[in-house]
């Protein structure tokens, strides 16, 4: 079992940056691989991006592809991740989620754990 928290939501300018935060419970964060999703009003929750567990393999979805980087501290049991030129088709409701695993997948199906989400409001 893994909890989540996620953290550092906000009201941002188009094309500035926010750093999200997840932290998770436990001892075994390190054998969970971990994503973030992303849901905006009326429409299905999405991918948005992925960590293997040592943090050396990551996929993106290609509308955030060279704009945000995921990231994680196994010291520290958290997963960040830093979004830069933000656009206001960014707005959403932001999710961490964690597999227990060492691998990364992009399916939301796979990811059995998730946190209680965090806004993210992009203004024009």
């Amino acid at each position: 079992q893994v909890q989540l928290v996620e953290s550092g939501g906000g009201l941002v300018q188009a094309g500035g940056s926010l750093r999200l935060s997840c932290a998770a419970s436990g001892r075994t964060f390190i054998s969970y691989s971990m994503a973030w999703f992303r849901q905006a009003p009326g429409k299905d929750r999405e991918f948005v991006a992925t960590i293997n567990w040592s943090g050396g393999s990551t996929a993106y979805a290609d509308s955030v592809k060279g704009r945000f980087t995921i990231s994680r501290d196994n010291a520290k049991n958290t997963v960040y991740l830093q979004m830069n030129s933000l656009k206001p088709e960014d707005t959403a409701v932001y999710y961490c989620a964690a597999r227990s695993g060492t691998s990364y997948y992009t399916s939301l199906n796979a990811y059995a754990y998730w946190g209680q989400g965090t806004q993210v409001t992009v203004s024009s």
